[in-house]
């Protein structure tokens, strides 16, 4: 999402900040500033406190280059001027410290400024003629000389290191403490809105109080001329909001620039996760009002959320901007306007909130089939999008910058990512005028769902009457969308700028540990939830712990990143009664008791070592720990160094050594998955648990007696995921190495007899046990397709499962193919599963067959 930039919209971005003309050295008082935060018919509107990079996807580590997400700095290469990258990042760490330094003064300042009236007005208070009265002058400088002693503090123990700097000085304690005391702006902003609304009725009730309101005397730094600024109380009311966003901006430099070795670094990390975490807390439960529209009757409408929703009309897929206003929903679609003019929406239908009920499907007799996409089709369109992508690069490289070539494959690539946003989402989302029509979104996300109807439901607590708008009102309010939206472009790649990070890209492992804070017992499993291409998609759902009010899953995921940015955890009660509903809508009717997003930032997620964290929400803690694998690390092949195992071992060894043709592992685990899994939604696509899939690798591994019964009870998706580990932790891929290239040329060819032939010729090349290995799973596979109906899983789902194991680079022609690293959808990938899927579509292939027919096509192999 783009972070509005009108006034009247007080979303802090870090990336505006910084990256427009921010200077940690100035924070002046524009004439207009005093107004930021207010609405554009002037009334108080709610901050929204922006904790980018911690919640839009669209906005995360916007300050990093592509390859400081990937890799730590290397501290022996030379940069211009002779210094290593690791003296350099120092000598910007002691710049991003002075600069926080002499920001922190003005703070420090604006926050004495403020204190300055206060001690006058508490005098009065007690006499005969009180200015203010002690409840109102509490309520007015709640908690500010608390956040004014803290950071006082904070300033003076960091004043004088930055005075007497040495690169290995430590300031890391600092921050932490600083990052450990946001209790106290968390009460400040639950107090903000009444302490503004306070000061105001004072101000117009009382003339003393509005001439010192209105002209506080802030004093300058101590190198400034000028001595004071005279600025407004609502101004500097609104400083400790923005002075968050900034403290948090400012971690994210320091541990941008400070070596992962040096002693400040796990206590800078700890310092951004708590800030983070605070940030994302606070949006969650802040009043997010902020921006509003005087109607002809001067009544102040004010917009709550807006955001773009598919909407299904007369079976149609339309892409809609939808806007929650205080008292009404509207839904519009962009007019098409001449080049130059301004755009404008087109109201489509509204429904005052007084007379919307969401309905299921349960009530609705006449409820529309909603028509999904395919899963081989979302991914051959996934496909196309990295190969449309990764031609952008290529001729971005080749043009040094800016081309038509360029345009033109930006263009064709939002086409794609436009049409794949529009035919994902599958989630039912039913809104109804109790006078009249029933309207049909889709969401790609429940977590998504859950926020569009907590947003209304919270306002239909408020006494709302019914409203009828005329034609002009109803002119006047769609006309004002423009300018009030929040949201100003569908979530895409390429509405992206080019600075800002491509996201994640490998497997992330995230273990859910348990949850607390439930007041009933309940049957309670969570599932996890990662973006990619612009929408979210459901990753992983734990077991359903029965009858509790703390679960104890313990269960770890490993799920697969393309591009992600934000991790979502939701916590569900389970309901039984779905006896109506229908498995083909998608309809999810288990009740939501918590969720949370958590930003997957480069910085703090790419670690060796597992990253613990407790999330909170209605009083529901849920503690879970993550860490992250890139794509180029996942893919090393580390060779067992026990041969007595099956995991890690080359195939022939263990054939060899169990005197059969298919390893036994390999044979086990397709005989389970056909008995009871072949039908399973999704499988081989869902990631069973990891504990339960290092079980069983143990379990191989040693050749226990118990390995039968321990697979008849283990769920299925561990099975399968067993059967995936193993293909992938060949010392060498199950089609070799040393056929690789050969594969990827036979693949490529244009003609059906010619790749015909060379195709076959490289089965024919492969060892014996690989072969017959090959051949066995990819009969397996076909049977799993046959039942695609009922458990979603095609040849080509399938081929993008396995495709990428069976056949990769050996480590030498990784080191070749850079975009690997950093996009698991380049060519090479894409050619992986296109081998794949061509054995898949073939005709069965027996070993007789092979070694019978003449082959008229060679290859140097």
């Amino acid at each position: 999402m783009e972070p509005p930039s009108h006034r009247g919209l007080p979303r802090l971005s870090w990336i505006d900040t910084l990256y427009s003309n921010f200077n940690y050295n100035t924070d002046g008082y524009d004439g207009d500033a005093t107004d930021e935060h207010k609405s554009q018919d002037g009334s108080e509107t709610m901050p929204f406190i922006d904790e980018s990079p911690t919640m839009s996807p669209q906005l995360s580590a916007r300050s990093q280059d592509s390859g400081d997400a990937v890799s730590p700095s290397p501290n022996d290469i030379l940069v211009p001027g002779g210094d290593t990258y690791a003296e350099k990042g120092l000598e910007m760490r002691k710049l991003v410290l002075s600069g926080f330094l002499a920001s922190e003064e003005i703070y420090i300042n604006q926050l004495e400024a403020l204190l300055l009236p206060m001690r006058p007005l508490k005098a009065t208070a007690t006499t005969s003629q009180p200015v203010l009265t002690i409840q109102q002058i509490e309520t007015i400088f709640y908690k500010i000389q608390d956040i004014f002693e803290i950071h006082k503090e904070f300033y003076d123990n960091l004043y004088p290191n930055i005075q007497q700097w040495d690169n290995n000085l430590t300031v890391g304690h600092l921050f932490q403490k600083l990052a450990s005391q946001l209790g106290v702006y968390k009460a400040f902003l639950d107090n903000y809105k009444v302490a503004v609304e306070t000061a105001e009725k004072c101000s117009q009730a009382n003339n003393q109080f509005q001439k010192i309101s209105e002209n506080l005397k802030v004093k300058g730094p101590k190198d400034s001329k000028d001595c004071t600024t005279s600025v407004t109380m609502e101004a500097l009311l609104y400083k400790p909001i923005d002075r968050v966003t900034r403290s948090t901006l400012v971690l994210h430099d320091l541990l941008k620039h400070t070596p992962t070795d040096h002693p400040d670094y796990p206590l800078l990390q700890d310092a951004l996760r708590i800030s983070q975490n605070f940030l994302s807390s606070i949006n969650e439960e802040i009043d997010p009002r902020r921006t509003a529209v005087t109607t002809p009757k001067g009544e102040a409408r004010q917009l709550v959320k807006d955001g773009f929703l598919v909407e299904l009309s007369e079976g149609t897929r339309k892409v809609r901007h939808v806007f929650l206003f205080t008292d009404l929903l509207l839904c519009a679609k962009m007019k098409k306007t001449a080049v130059g003019k301004q755009q404008q929406y087109d109201c489509k239908w509204y429904i005052p909130l007084a007379d919307l009920t969401f309905q299921t499907l349960d009530e609705s007799d006449t409820s529309p089939h909603i028509h999904t996409m395919p899963e081989h089709e979302i991914e051959e369109m996934k496909m196309k999008i990295s190969c449309i992508k990764s031609e952008i690069q290529k001729e971005k490289k080749a043009s040094k910058g800016q081309s038509r070539a360029v345009d033109r494959l930006k263009k064709k690539m939002f086409e794609q990512e436009s049409y794949l946003l529009l035919h994902s989402p599958t989630i039912p989302f039913r809104i109804h005028n109790i006078h009249g029509k029933s309207y049909l979104f889709l969401l790609s996300s429940d977590y998504e769902r859950s926020e569009w109807r907590e947003a209304i439901q919270k306002l239909q607590k408020k006494d709302l009457q019914a409203c009828v708008l005329s034609s002009v009102e109803l002119q006047v309010l769609t006309g004002s969308c423009f300018k009030l939206r929040t949201v100003h472009n569908i979530p895409v790649t390429s509405n992206k700028d080019d600075h800002e990070s491509p996201g994640l890209y490998g497997f992330l492992h995230v273990i859910v540990h348990s949850a607390k804070g439930f007041k009933e017992s309940a049957n309670l499993y969570c599932t996890l939830e990662v973006d990619s291409f612009g929408y979210f998609v459901s990753k992983a759902k734990t077991r359903v712990f029965r009858d509790t009010t703390e679960p104890q899953w313990n269960e770890e995921f490993e799920i697969e990143l393309e591009g992600s940015q934000c991790l979502r955890i939701l916590c569900y009660e389970t309901c039984y009664d779905k006896s109506k509903l229908s498995k083909d809508d998608n309809e999810i009717v288990d009740k939501i008791m918590g969720k949370w997003q958590v930003q997957l930032d480069p910085q703090t997620v790419q670690s060796k070592n597992w990253h613990m964290d407790v999330i909170e929400m209605n009083g529901i803690k849920v503690e879970f720990s993550m860490k992250f694998t890139s794509r180029d690390l996942s893919l090393k092949r580390t060779p067992s160094k026990k041969q007595s195992g099956v995991f890690g071992v080359k195939i022939s060894v263990v054939t060899k050594r169990e005197r059969s043709k298919v390893p036994y592992i390999v044979r086990q685990c397709i005989e389970e998955v056909e008995k009871r899994g072949i039908e399973e939604v999704g499988i081989y696509r869902i990631s069973g648990v990891a504990t339960d899939i290092q079980t069983l690798k143990a379990v191989f591994d040693t050749n226990t007696k118990d390995i039968l019964v321990m697979l008849s009870e283990m769920d299925i998706n561990a099975i399968a995921g067993t059967l995936k580990l193993y293909f992938r932790e060949l010392p060498e891929p199950l089609l070799t190495d040393r056929l690789y290239l050969a594969f990827m040329e036979g693949i490529a060819l244009s003609d059906p007899a010619a790749k015909e032939n060379c195709m076959m010729h490289l089965l024919r090349s492969l060892p014996e046990p690989n072969l017959i290995t090959f051949l066995s799973l990819l009969e397996h596979l076909k049977r799993v397709a046959e039942k695609e109906p009922i458990n979603k899983m095609s040849l080509h789902n399938l081929g993008t499962v396995f495709g990428p194991t069976l056949l990769r680079p050996s480590e030498v022609e990784q080191k070749a193919h850079i975009n690997l690293a950093s996009d698991i959808w380049s060519h090479d990938v894409m050619a992986q599963v296109q081998v794949l899927l061509y054995y898949l579509q073939h005709a069965p292939i027996s070993i007789a067959e092979l070694k019978r027919n003449t082959l008229y096509y060679s290859t140097d192999v």
